[in-house]
């Protein structure tokens, strides 16, 4: 079944592949933009509709249920996601609040589905292998605000009697990944030839390639369940088999410096994702 799907954030790291897969699946898909960055989509044809805003976490109530309206599904993709500053910032509430008003808004103009997008930082990181069980106990601002988000939205949509999936993304790569992000960097470093500085890269994690997660989050959105969902891929590889992977692409592992740069402090030792959905 046809579905008119409005995506918010496509034309992020994410969010450009989750289009791409829609489009490929013969979906309507609708999409904010900012009037100073338009959205480059593959394939649009007629299929897309645009809606342009400066800043969509500071729109109105009756801004998103006009934007709304004629959608039933939405994906909300959008999030405030700097490298090196996301993760404490204080725009984390500002999505919060703009998240909350999207929400209602769908509501209002009879979204039938909607789907967030959360992250495995919501979780107690401390255990390390990470089930959809696992209780939440987010160490940083961003992962409290995702958290907070996901519980405010489940109980929101529950009286609202809108079907409701959360995604939780784990470590993304791939195409489109911003330039300051480790692998680009890594990439751009060895091109040049020039040593990367690197922490001792012995943190174990769970990474997914961008494109792969993007047809899992298609996936949920087009079906019918509810609840939290870990889009991972269950496999755990420390972040110096990545770069070293990367690396031999270029056969210049001796460029690499693991241990010349300290570990972040919020850094796990430890984030593996099982698989799986608990529903709401």
């Amino acid at each position: 079944m046809t579905r008119n799907v409005l995506v918010t954030g496509a034309g992020g790291f994410v969010g450009r592949h989750v289009v791409r897969e829609l489009l490929s699946r013969g979906q309507v898909v609708s999409f904010t933009e900012r009037p100073s960055h338009p959205v480059v989509v593959d394939g649009e044809g007629a299929h897309c509709r645009r809606l342009q805003t400066n800043d969509l976490f500071a729109e109105s109530l009756e801004w998103w249920t006009q934007a709304c309206a004629g959608i039933d599904t939405v994906i909300h993709l959008a999030w405030y996601t700097v490298p090196g500053r996301y993760q404490r910032a204080t725009e984390n509430l500002a999505c919060v609040e703009g998240t909350l008003r999207l929400a209602r808004g769908a509501a209002q103009a009879g979204v039938s589905r909607f789907v967030g997008i959360g992250t495995c930082a919501e979780y107690d990181v401390d255990q390390c292998l990470l089930s959809i069980d696992t209780p939440l106990r987010p160490h940083t601002l961003y992962g409290s605000a995702k958290a907070a988000s996901f519980l405010l939205l489940s109980a929101l949509f529950a009286e609202l009697g809108v079907s409701f999936a959360w995604c939780r993304l784990f470590y993304l790569y791939g195409a489109g990944e911003h330039e300051d992000r480790l692998l680009p960097h890594v990439r751009r470093q060895l091109a040049a030839g020039l040593p990367v500085d690197l922490s001792d890269g012995n943190q174990i994690r769970d990474f997914i390639d961008v494109a792969e997660a993007a047809r899992m989050i298609v996936d949920i959105s087009l079906g019918a369940e509810t609840g939290a969902f870990n889009v991972c891929s269950g496999v755990p590889r420390t972040v110096r088999q990545l770069v070293e992977q990367v690396a031999d692409e270029y056969g210049r592992r001796d460029l690499l410096r693991f241990g010349a740069r300290p570990n972040n402090d919020f850094d796990p030792p430890c984030v593996v994702g099982r698989p799986g959905a608990r529903p709401a």
